[in-house]
């Protein structure tokens, strides 16, 4: 297989990849905002949102991907300017969403009647992260691409954020300990703001080289 051939079977690979986050964020997002409303569980709520917010930055992704496709790029173009800038202000209105309902839901003393579905969808997120990450990863390095290899760094984040979810949600469903599910969406919060900084520093900087979004190594 020649090296062109190679490259274009990596960039397949990689967009394939850029879809099933698409795919699996959407799936993701729905199931956890349905059972956060029916639970009043802030932690799968926000865990929810965040998940609808990777979409819109894995939509911008994959647009990358298919540019990469055709030639090669050194920027970010209009397109996915506009998606990293959405993904950065919907981030920040997460995070101070979060914590403003943190403050609303210790003052009013409500808490979750269950966060078995946090538990549950915290395990399957984890599972399917971790193999996203790893492929990413792998795929990003063989087309040494700063980019998807950062790709794979925001999915090492989601990867993160699905452990705070099954934490505060083990620890409120099995132990009952109070406050757990306000402590899980600040975590979830915290994650948000720092995830909406990065995306508006790669929009600023406009240039794929030297990008970065957490720890893709």
């Amino acid at each position: 297989m020649t090296s062109a051939n190679n490259t274009l079977r990596l960039l397949r690979t990689a967009f394939l990849l850029s879809i099933t986050t698409i795919g699996y964020n959407l799936i993701e997002g729905v199931v956890s905002i349905t059972f956060s409303a029916s639970e009043d569980t802030l932690t799968l709520f926000g865990f929810g949102v965040d998940s609808f917010i990777e979409v819109v930055s894995a939509v911008g992704i994959a647009h990358m991907i298919y540019r990469m496709r055709r030639r090669s790029i050194e920027r970010w173009d209009a397109f996915e300017g506009t998606a990293l800038r959405i993904t950065g202000a919907s981030f920040f209105i997460l995070a101070a969403g979060l914590c403003i309902g943190s403050l609303i839901i210790v003052l009013e003393g409500i808490t979750p009647s269950s966060t078995l579905p946090g538990v549950i969808i915290a395990l399957v997120s984890i599972a399917t992260m971790y193999v996203l990450y790893t492929v990413k990863l792998s795929t990003g390095r063989k087309l040494q691409s700063d980019a998807i290899i950062a790709d794979a760094g925001c999915t090492k984040t989601c990867f993160y954020l699905s452990f705070i979810l099954l934490v505060a949600s083990g620890l409120h469903e099995f132990f009952q300990l109070p406050f757990v599910d306000t402590l899980g969406s600040l975590g979830i919060a915290w994650y948000a703001f720092k995830e909406g900084r990065e995306a508006f520093e790669k929009a600023h900087r406009g240039n794929l080289i030297g990008d970065d979004c957490g720890d893709g190594e």
